[in-house]
């Protein structure tokens, strides 16, 4: 019997490492911050002081687990705009999260300039995409040959949503990584929309993981709202690329909780009860039953947990508030020559 591609890689690679109950708990803690974190963004746009939000709700699970399966200070990362959970994985802090948000001048991913949700940070190996989406696809491809001319091993990762899949970087950058065999792990976050419009409108295939074989890799379908499960697929993917045996096509299949935007009104094209029932895959309430029904987490952990959490986010935004503005005189760094 032939196993699907997904099952293939699994079998090939073997289990996931086994995780603590300490690691679990991890993970748990770092969904609810960027939860935590991005609530807080949508109550500073509707205040007047954020500009723009674009909400990792409901990716929470995708995100974390995939990032545990990476290696922080060693494994590049390319997140995409809904990013939020897996640069905090990998070094981002809240309170830098935030310096971003009021375009502070100590922001890393850009002093200030660049508009929130763009996320990088030179330190922790987070490189930053650019506002036409997509074109992070092919930067990933392109850190995953140059680690591979230098003799490293190290894992460029990179994250994009199923419309972004539609547009030309991405098929270019799987093609360029199958053939060179590169360590890259392409990740789609699939939640169902690119912003208005259905997948069923936008591509004649039934799920993007399809693609991969198409360009000779791997095409994994993961339930993204499984933390486990994501983490799973995606170390068995790293361990593939580590071995020099090529990229890997992960879909993880997401629930977009919030509009695409805060300039977004998803009533508009979403039916009445298909919003509604978006909250019963609830990635974290997914989690935290977990959790609970294998005696890892109780209410007073939870309760720990979530006043923790607090804590950061009321701290974070009271510090970034009061950071300092980019000097004017700084204006044109980096858009002209000195």
């Amino acid at each position: 019997m032939t196993l699907p591609a997904e099952t293939q890689l699994l079998h090939e690679i073997g289990p996931a490492p086994a995780l603590d109950e300490h690691t679990m708990l991890e993970m748990y803690r770092y969904m609810l911050l960027a939860r935590a974190l991005d609530e807080r963004m949508w109550l500073l746009n509707r205040s007047g002081k954020a500009p723009f939000v674009i909400s990792c709700q409901g990716h929470e699970a995708a995100q974390i687990g995939a990032a545990f399966a990476l290696e922080r200070g060693k494994d590049f990362t390319l997140p995409y705009y809904r990013g939020l959970g897996t640069v905090l994985v990998m070094g981002m802090t809240p309170r830098e999260v935030m310096l971003a948000i009021f375009a502070r001048a100590a922001d890393p991913s850009s002093g200030g300039r660049q508009m929130p949700a763009h996320y990088g940070h030179r330190k922790h190996k987070i490189v930053t995409q650019s506002s036409p989406v997509g074109t992070q696809i092919a930067h990933a491809a392109g850190i995953a040959l140059a680690e591979k001319i230098k003799g490293g091993d190290a894992v460029a990762w990179v994250s994009f949503g199923e419309g972004t899949s539609s547009q030309g970087d991405f098929h270019e950058a799987l093609n360029l990584a199958s053939v060179h065999r590169l360590a890259a792990i392409f990740q789609c976050e699939n939640n169902d929309y690119a912003i208005s419009v259905p997948m069923n409108k936008q591509m004649a295939v039934k799920s993007v993981a399809d693609r991969g074989p198409a360009y000779g890799m791997p095409g994994v379908k993961v339930d993204g709202t499984d933390v486990l499960a994501t983490y799973a697929a995606t170390a068995a993917a790293v361990a593939r690329a580590r071995a020099g045996e090529g990229p890997t096509l992960i879909e993880a299949h997401c629930v977009r909780l919030t509009p695409h935007s805060s300039d977004d009104n998803d009533r508009t094209y979403r039916p009445a009860d298909e919003i509604k029932s978006l909250r019963t895959h609830d990635p974290i309430a997914h989690f935290r039953d977990y959790l609970r029904e294998h005696g890892v987490l109780d209410d007073a952990i939870d309760h720990q947990l979530r006043a923790s959490v607090k804590h950061d986010v009321d701290d974070a935004t009271t510090f970034a508030e009061q950071a300092p503005l980019p000097d004017p005189a700084t204006l044109s760094r980096h858009v002209y020559a000195d």
